[in-house]
């Protein structure tokens, strides 16, 4: 299949140099700005991968339709590459995700369809719950289900950009700090760094409310996209130096800060990653460079309490904080 159109937009963000959150005496602080992607995520570049590669090799026929389990941003990129590329998609998602993203997927085409949620939180029961509904409606005639915790072709979409930060700080990272959901996005760019260079620390970041990386139990939070509940099955963690964790206040605390001091517009997975990110350049001091993500852009969760006007109480944000 040859790329054309819109789907030749996704990749090739900027690098953003942080400066006002950053605290002196600390390493460099870079963020890839994913929101400039076609629908505002990082989730573009592995959903172009997982299709491309199955219509290549007849898994998704022509016309056919895909199928995945989602927090939101993940169908909203099937959804755009569907539409762009002649598929149609059927997306199995939560009450517990933003309505954004949710309408989003509509706009673009897609069916959806809803689990109901316990009080809007994410837990591993309501993953689970989506996982099995997309593995029913994946046996049907002509579907292709996507499965995005299993495909490793969701991993080799993610290594551009691991190319693309080499190339734009001129080779000079120390240290990777990515958020883990599926676990796609930190195992692509971790194996492509290692290939490019000796030395980059690779930094997992998970929920503190569900730990289950860290050895701990699982639990509930509200960190879109990140801490399934359950350790991701392409989980690979030789490739991890350390795993951070950061509660859900503290990430939307820090992505509020993000907005107003640096201009930079995203969600909480950023927030949280953004946490992780100021207590590794603590620890490794001026002169390195510490490069971690903005997942996805702010828009898509308007109608949570991440940006309202009067937000509950923010807890604890220490960059200690840690099980």
């Amino acid at each position: 299949m040859s790329v054309s159109g819109i789907v030749r937009a996704v990749g090739r963000t900027p690098l953003v140099e942080l400066g006002c959150v950053v605290p002196a005496g600390s390493a460099r602080v870079l963020v890839k700005v994913e929101s400039g992607n076609p629908t505002g995520s990082m989730k573009d570049r592995m959903a172009l991968s997982v299709v491309e590669r199955a219509a290549a090799n007849g898994r998704l026929p022509v016309a056919g339709t895909v199928v995945e389990y989602t927090g939101g941003s993940t169908g909203t990129s099937l959804a755009f590459v569907c539409a762009a590329l002649g598929y149609s998609a059927t997306v199995v998602t939560s009450d517990a995700f933003s309505r954004e993203k949710r309408d989003h997927m509509r706009a673009l085409g897609a069916k959806v369809v809803e689990i109901p949620s316990d009080g809007g939180r994410t837990t591993r029961e309501l993953i689970r719950a989506m996982m099995r509904r997309a593995a029913e409606l994946g046996e049907a005639p002509d579907a292709f289900l996507a499965d995005q915790f299993n495909n490793p072709d969701a991993a080799a979409g993610y290594a551009p950009l691991a190319d693309e930060l080499w190339e734009q700080t001129g080779g000079h990272v120390h240290a990777f700090v990515q958020s883990v959901g599926t676990a796609q996005c930190i195992t692509g760019v971790a194996r492509r760094l290692g290939a490019l260079g000796d030395g980059v620390e690779i930094i997992a970041v998970e929920p503190n409310e569900s730990p289950v990386l860290s050895g701990g139990e699982p639990g509930s939070h509200a960190i879109e996209g990140i801490g399934p509940g359950f350790v991701p099955p392409l989980w690979d963690g030789d490739l991890v130096r350390e795993i951070q964790t950061v509660s859900t206040d503290a990430a939307k605390a820090m992505t509020r800060r993000l907005a107003k001091e640096e201009g930079l517009f995203g969600g909480t997975s950023t927030g949280a990653n953004l946490v992780a990110a100021l207590r590794v350049a603590q620890r490794l001091g001026v002169g390195k460079t510490v490069v971690t993500v903005l997942c996805d852009s702010g828009l898509k969760y308007l109608s949570t309490d991440l940006y309202a006007e009067h937000p509950p109480a923010d807890g604890p944000q220490s960059l200690t904080e840690r099980t």
